[in-house]
């Protein structure tokens, strides 16, 4: 059996012949090719937050689905999970991507309801590794979640399996009451029905530091979901501003 890497497997290995799958370091983030009418905030001037600036308890979530009856390989699931990542997401969530798609370096925008009955909340992502059987994430300042996020597809005894494994705290104080709402599983459902397959999402999640880290309290001041909320509340008084 090919055992899939882990969040601490990608993040700390050496980069050898594999180097063409990995980002080149940034400053900050940069959005490109965002189409009209999607909000374009808090991706654009944001660095990289790593599980280290995040506020919240740190931990490790493994979700998984095996694709039992499916003749699909892992290289497959990951090809078509590239290119209709968003399509799997819970309705009203999207993810806009430029042309070339999950590619090591690229920048995602996100626009998603993080809770019902509140306002959109525009955010994003950088690809900081992609293969054919794998690729990862990591979130700019302001998302939901601080650290890697690796999704990935291998074979089990001739059984596809497809999982999402984070290492991650919440941003700030706001997203630490959130985190534990299920995403992942959603996800996972929806790839495993995409390729004739309704079966339940395994799970393993473990704390990992049970401490809060009080000193990025400060984060919420970069908080996607509130800058957004103001942003979009504010829409009516922008309308009014004379254009130069």
């Amino acid at each position: 059996m090919a055992e899939p890497r882990t969040n601490h497997d990608i993040a700390t290995e050496t980069p050898r012949s594999d180097a063409g799958n990995w980002a080149k370091p940034v400053r900050t983030l940069t959005s490109k090719d965002v189409p009209a009418g999607a909000m374009d905030l808090n991706v654009t001037g944001r660095r990289v937050a790593g599980a280290g600036t995040g506020f919240g308890r740190l931990w490790q979530k493994s979700f998984s689905v095996r694709l039992e009856g499916a003749t699909t390989t892992p290289r497959e699931v990951i090809r078509v999970w590239k290119e209709h990542f968003g399509d799997f997401w819970p309705k009203g969530q999207r993810m806009f991507l430029p042309a070339t798609g999950i590619a090591p370096g690229e920048v995602g925008v996100i626009n998603a309801k993080p809770m019902p009955g509140v306002p959109s909340m525009a955010t994003g992502v950088l690809v900081i590794y992609a293969d054919d059987e794998s690729f990862s994430f990591m979130t700019p300042e302001g998302h939901p979640f601080a650290g890697p996020l690796t999704f990935s597809a291998f074979d089990d005894g001739g059984v596809t399996v497809v999982k999402v494994d984070e290492l991650t705290r919440a941003s700030d104080p706001f997203w630490e009451l959130t985190m534990m709402i299920p995403f992942w599983r959603n996800t996972l459902r929806n790839v495993a029905k995409h390729f004739g397959v309704d079966a339940q999402v395994e799970e393993r999640i473990v704390c990992v530091d049970r401490r809060r880290q009080w000193s990025q309290a400060k984060n919420i001041s970069q908080n996607a979901a509130i800058r957004s909320t103001f942003y979009t509340f504010g829409a009516p008084v922008r309308k009014l501003r004379p254009r130069r």
